[in-house]
């Protein structure tokens, strides 16, 4: 697991840059979270830090969720969820938000930080099939949030920053962790290698590996890779957080050996709702 921990006041300073440098059209962008716009994409984020301080540091759930009976039940409570928020944060200026940021997001390292890495966590990572996760897995699904939400509010107003070997590459070795889940059904023989590699030096290389009764990651396996999934970051993040499909970017990926398995790599959403 790639370290995270020192990462999120990193992040959290560049993103306050990012919002106090947008100007007053910025803000109402489009951006590739579908209907939200740069300023719902900041509220979203604000969210986001007002939950972690108030379900996970202070175990205040207010509001409890309905009946959960299956995973699209879960994901269509977190979309409304999501939705009631940014409704209500139109009412909130960008300088009174960019404020916000500032008080919530100190505070919300400051609790990450004081976590034990190999402790269970409040929630499970359930997009990495797990029922159950340490703290490890569950703060590095927190960057994963985090950052992904940054650079689609850069990618909207074309301010690079992020996408690079300090900030991309924990952020992509996170989503990695949903590439078992995504193969749980492929059949193929125990020891079949399925490489997936991220260009340039931001990326990097990870091997799915079949053993006899599941698929695990693997860092340096001794065999050949039967099928190899080349990807550029840029369309990485975009694809497995499902801002595009795969059809949308088949002539951008490169796939060696057998394509129909490589192509299911493309499927892999490390994202909940």
């Amino acid at each position: 697991m790639v370290a995270i921990k020192h990462l999120f006041a990193d992040l959290d300073y560049k993103l306050i840059q990012l919002l106090k440098s947008l100007r007053p059209e910025d803000w109402d962008k489009p951006t590739v979270a579908k209907l939200w716009r740069v300023k719902d994409v900041a509220a979203h984020l604000l969210d986001g830090n007002i939950r972690v301080l108030s379900t996970q540091r202070d175990r205040y759930f207010g509001e409890q969720p309905p009946a959960i009976s299956s995973n699209q039940d879960l994901v269509n409570w977190l979309n409304q969820l999501n939705a009631d928020w940014v409704k209500a944060s139109k009412r909130i200026s960008p300088h009174v938000l960019i404020l916000l940021h500032e008080l919530t997001g100190p505070l919300v390292t400051a609790y990450y930080q004081s976590l034990d890495l190999q402790e269970k966590a409040v929630f499970s990572v359930a997009w990495a099939g797990e029922q159950e996760s340490l703290n490890e897995l569950h703060l590095a699904r927190e960057y994963t949030e985090k950052w992904l939400h940054q650079q689609q509010i850069r990618d909207a107003v074309n301010q690079p920053g992020i996408l690079t070997r300090h900030f991309f590459y924990p952020f992509i070795a996170t989503f990695m962790h949903g590439l078992p889940v995504t193969y749980q059904s492929v059949q193929a023989d125990s020891g079949t290698i399925i490489q997936i590699s991220i260009t340039t030096e931001a990326g990097g290389d990870w091997f799915l590996v079949k053993e006899a009764d599941k698929w695990t990651l693997q860092s340096n396996p001794t065999d050949t890779p039967a099928t190899q999934v080349i990807i550029h970051p840029d369309i990485a993040w975009k694809l497995f957080s499902k801002s595009i499909r795969p059809e949308q970017i088949l002539d951008q990926v490169e796939i060696t050996g057998n394509k129909a398995v490589g192509e299911i790599a493309l499927g892999m959403v490390s994202v909940m709702a």
